[in-house]
């Protein structure tokens, strides 16, 4: 069985040469004679890999030295509660709800102080980004929360909202490393690695260092605490090693390929084939307004249900697979990360070309 085009949005497709250097190092890392996955996170050799793909991570972001690296489990969900716990001092913070994910972080803060829905795109089925240059901030908000790129409904927020000098943080989990970021606009700027970095099973938190303190909600779980974890350098109990150690491969390659400007350049090429495609055909139809369109995640639907599941099909059986859109969208979605390589798309859009010819 060849490789197939893999467009799942998480977990996803990850760089071909990171796969074959991971298959041959599975049963001995580095002459140690044993697989990272056996492998002591007290060891030295775990340690020299932990901090080197902290180091790599530092060098492709530019993050500066008052910012903490932490590699967490649970997911960007978990996030969703650790942040108020561990920020909420006022009990107060402001939401901005594009999609699902903002949508869920938002429901769960509610669960620890007054959280705010200060705009929303939920009107237009969370197909466009409102405006957020001017929103009505509350004057004690601890935070302002923002989900950047919509993995589900394919929208990005292509300007930061104006907090108006509040604390800004964000859920970059479907476009994180897919082109620069200024790590100083955010307070905490975290994703889960399953989409655009590495295997299942983990989140990375980039936070400021005076938002780690000791004074969270009483309550807290002490692994709910970040300062546990930044005290630890991410070590205070077993860490996902595993992914950890995958992470560093694809943060290698990363600055193999040039950083994160030629990936922002890769990334635009690559959406622009299917999305002027999509702006041409008479039977696909992207579903985002083009302005917030994002370069990672890209609906669209052909506006017969039917029509979606005999493309679906029909495109796993020619090797472009996972292309079903979630169910609260319907219709397909193309996730096309960094390690999508530009052919994937092409063929995509050869395959839709030729649906469109043979079904008109």
């Amino acid at each position: 069985m060849s490789r197939v085009y893999n467009f799942s949005a998480g977990p996803a497709v990850l760089p071909e040469p990171v796969l074959k250097e991971v298959a041959e190092e599975m049963m001995d890392y580095g002459g140690t004679g044993m697989s990272v996955m056996e492998m002591s996170h007290r060891s030295a050799a775990f340690q020299q890999i932990i901090d080197e793909a902290e180091q790599d991570l530092r060098d492709l972001m530019n993050i500066p030295d008052n910012y903490k690296v932490l590699f967490l489990q649970g997911g960007a969900s978990q996030q969703f509660a650790m942040i108020p716990m561990n920020l909420m001092k006022n009990k107060v913070a402001d939401y901005i709800v594009t999609g699902q994910w903002a949508k869920k972080a938002y429901q769960e803060a509610q669960k620890y102080g007054k959280a705010n829905k200060i705009a929303t795109s939920e009107d237009e089925t969370f197909s466009y980004i409102p405006d957020c240059s001017d929103l009505p901030i509350s004057p004690d908000a601890d935070y302002v929360y923002i989900c950047e790129n919509n993995t589900i409904y394919g929208t990005k927020f292509k300007e930061l909202p104006d907090t108006k000098g509040k604390t800004l943080v964000a859920d970059v989990s479907s476009c994180f490393l897919s082109e620069p970021v200024d790590v100083e606009k955010y307070g905490i700027i975290y994703g889960g690695v399953q989409k655009n970095i590495g295997p299942a099973g983990m989140v990375i938190v980039i936070i400021r260092e005076d938002l780690i303190t000791e004074d969270v909600l009483p309550g807290t779980p002490t692994m709910l605490t970040y300062k546990t974890h930044s005290d630890a350098a991410s070590l205070y109990n077993t860490p996902n090693a595993y992914c950890i150690y995958v992470c560093g491969k694809v943060f290698k390659w990363l600055k193999s390929m040039g950083g994160l400007e030629e990936m922002k350049k890769r990334n635009e090429e690559k959406a622009k084939i299917l999305y002027d495609f999509l702006d041409s055909s008479k039977m696909f139809k992207g579903t985002v307004v083009p302005k917030d369109r994002s370069l990672m995640n890209v609906p669209f639907v052909t506006g017969d249900k039917d029509l979606d599941a005999k493309f679906v099909k029909e495109a796993t059986a020619a090797g472009l697979v996972n292309l079903k859109g979630h169910r609260s969208v319907g219709g397909m979605r193309a996730s096309i990360y960094n390690a999508m390589p530009k052919e994937g798309v092409e063929a995509l859009v050869a395959f839709m070309k030729k649906f469109e010819e043979e079904n008109a």
